[in-house]
């Protein structure tokens, strides 16, 4: 689809050239961004601590809040401890580029480019030839020899990926994992991926994640061993980066209850538009996602667009990529949002 260019941030609809549109592309899953409680605690958040801490995290004067803020997040992920960033990408691009000193790096199919170093070579096989061509590899040599590197959530096929299989690992890894779509929806209390990795004491887990998906600010993490997260702090990645805003990180904290609540909304938004659209084999979520993906159906989002919808249609991870059809759903779209959506699709 063309890009198209709007003068506000989309809520539930999006305005271009003075039309509006229902949207249902980007993120926010949980809505957050346009919540009013939400925006009134960013607000609360900046009269607090101003629009930026004006010190790096590594300097003599500090903020509590960002050792309470990591703390947090740490008991959520069910880690040791964490440490945060400015953004997703840069949180997952200091997970890996400390792993990489820990070992050789394996990649999993369709790994999000945040967590690339150089250009690395990206699996084409499916993601179980995969796992058992990896299992093998890691368990004939020596231990901490290899880092396996993966998504917990595929965004582009509304895939939640399987790590059943690392029980299988007979030597001791890294297992460095963006969870960029998963943190705040997967799980009942938002814990992401690590609800669904088996413990086993051969694996040890580096988390990384965007906080901006479901929690609509701007800023990343990395949570995992303590040893771990000292070394990723020690990254220049961390010493040299502006920390997140810090109303970013007072009005997390002071949202739990609404994250839950909002979770609940999107899980019934979820359900019912499964329910409106059953037996439709052109839409593809298998693991209950808010991502809905258009098989085939070329030209179904010039279709909607003329009929008051935007839908996610873009080529990916480059522009000259193929591109993906999606309908993502979020706890800001109403019932009668869906209705309308559904209807529309049955006539493309």
């Amino acid at each position: 689809m063309q890009a198209q260019f709007t003068h506000t941030t989309p809520t539930g609809t999006i305005t271009i050239s003075g039309t509006d549109y229902l949207f249902f592309s980007g993120f926010s899953y949980l809505g957050l961004h346009s919540h009013p409680a939400f925006k009134e605690l960013l607000k609360e958040g900046i009269d607090r601590y101003g629009t930026v801490f004006i010190s790096s995290r590594i300097a003599n004067t500090r903020l509590q809040l960002y050792e309470e803020l990591e703390q947090r997040l740490a008991a959520l992920l069910r880690q040791q401890t964490a440490a945060s960033f400015p953004s997703g990408y840069l949180a997952s691009q200091a997970a890996v580029q400390y792993a990489a000193t820990q070992g050789i790096l394996l990649y999993a199919p369709n790994t999000h480019p945040a967590l690339w170093t150089g250009n690395p070579a990206i699996p084409s096989e499916t993601w179980a030839d995969w796992a058992v061509k990896t299992t093998d590899k890691v368990n004939a040599h020596p231990d901490n020899t290899f880092v396996i590197v993966a998504d917990g959530v595929n965004a582009l096929t509304s895939t939640i990926n399987d790590f059943s299989w690392l029980t299988a690992i007979r030597r001791q890894v890294i297992v460095v994992i963006d969870d960029a779509h998963g943190i705040g929806i997967v799980s009942d209390d938002g814990s992401g991926i690590i609800s669904r990795l088996p413990q086993h004491p051969a694996v040890r887990y580096l988390l990384a994640a965007s906080m901006a998906k479901a929690y609509s600010i701007q800023g990343g993490i990395v949570a995992g061993h303590t040893a771990d997260i000292t070394a990723v702090k020690k990254t220049a990645l961390f010493t040299g980066a502006t920390p997140m805003m810090p109303a970013n990180a007072w009005a997390f904290l002071q949202s739990f209850s609404l994250h839950a609540a909002q979770r609940n909304i999107l899980r019934q938004r979820i359900a019912y538009f499964e329910q409106l659209t059953a037996g439709r084999d052109e839409l593809h979520n298998p693991f209950h996602l808010p991502i809905f993906v258009l098989k085939g159906g070329n030209g179904v989002e010039q279709y909607l667009l003329k009929h008051g919808i935007m839908i996610s249609s873009f080529g990916y991870p480059d522009p000259d990529s193929p591109p993906v059809n999606r309908i993502i759903i979020s706890a800001q779209h109403t019932v009668k949002d869906l209705e309308e959506l559904s209807a529309s699709l049955i006539n493309t």
